[in-house]
């Protein structure tokens, strides 16, 4: 009778371990089914020693290496231009671009690297709006990646945006989630996307990364589907890790379902 009972619930717990397995499996490789994962980041800051990002090239190479496996086929800099901290041109930005081209090159890695900014919304913004020189844009269709304050609004905002509209640009606000003047209401925002401005979330973001009130603003907008682009706005290891269980949130799928813009950058 032992070994009969031994070996019925043997079998039992063979099929209730087979069960768990597949479940953690489907779980650690969530399938998206017809729907296509980002293969596009736009926003992040990967040239070294230029901003707030990577410091070195070795730095660098082994986060590109990274995104790759991941399935990206293009990654978008996008270093910050800051009046006072971080003073960058095009010139200084191509310049890192080229280097860091030739070492992904000569390494043979499967990529599209190209440059934009992310561009602080200061005067030293509003008068680079009054230059000739075009802005750092990505896109065919000029897209143009800002930031405010984190604290507070910025006085420069609206007529920010009617500028670059003005010229042909298409603004885009970079991780609108993380600014603490909207965590009371984001009311605006809504406003902003009737206007015309794309909105960006950091898809570590979804994850938690930031904070809860960061979390359930990006959540928020999604639900809403006014969420054009996800970014990783990767500055170091620590925002990859974040970023591979972001890729594993609910909100990651329903951002897919929600048609991103981010894929469209391919043919660009």
């Amino acid at each position: 009778m032992r070994s009969s009972w031994s070996i019925v619930n043997l079998n039992q717990l063979k099929t209730t371990n087979f069960k768990i397995m597949l479940s953690l499996f489907k779980r650690k490789f969530k399938l998206y089914g017809n729907i296509l994962p980002v293969s596009v980041d736009m926003h992040s800051h990967l040239l070294p020693g230029i901003d707030d990002g990577c410091k070195t090239f070795d730095e660098s190479v082994e986060l590109i290496k990274k995104f790759i496996k991941l399935g990206y086929k293009k990654l978008i800099v996008t270093p910050h231009i800051m009046g006072g901290f971080f003073p960058n041109t095009p010139e200084i930005i191509y310049q890192k671009l080229d280097q860091l081209r030739d070492i992904v090159s000569e390494l043979g890695l499967d990529i599209q690297l190209e440059a934009a900014a992310e561009y602080y919304l200061d005067e030293h913004f509003m008068k680079l709006l009054q230059q000739p020189e075009p802005l750092m844009s990505f896109g065919k269709e000029k897209y143009v990646l800002f930031e405010t304050s984190y604290m507070n609004a910025s006085p420069y905002l609206d007529a920010a945006i009617f500028e670059l509209q003005s010229k042909g640009y298409k603004p885009v606000m970079a991780h609108p989630e993380r600014y603490v003047y909207l965590f009371e209401d984001h009311n605006l925002l809504y406003d902003l996307v009737e206007k015309g401005v794309h909105l960006q979330v950091n898809a570590n973001s979804l994850a938690g990364y930031y904070s809860k009130p960061a979390q359930k603003i990006a959540q928020t907008l999604i639900i809403d589907k006014v969420v054009s682009f996800l970014g990783s706005d990767c500055h170091g290891q620590r925002h990859f890790d974040s970023l591979l269980k972001a890729r594993e949130t609910d909100y990651y799928y329903r951002a897919l379902q929600h048609g991103l813009l981010n894929n469209s950058l391919l043919s660009s």
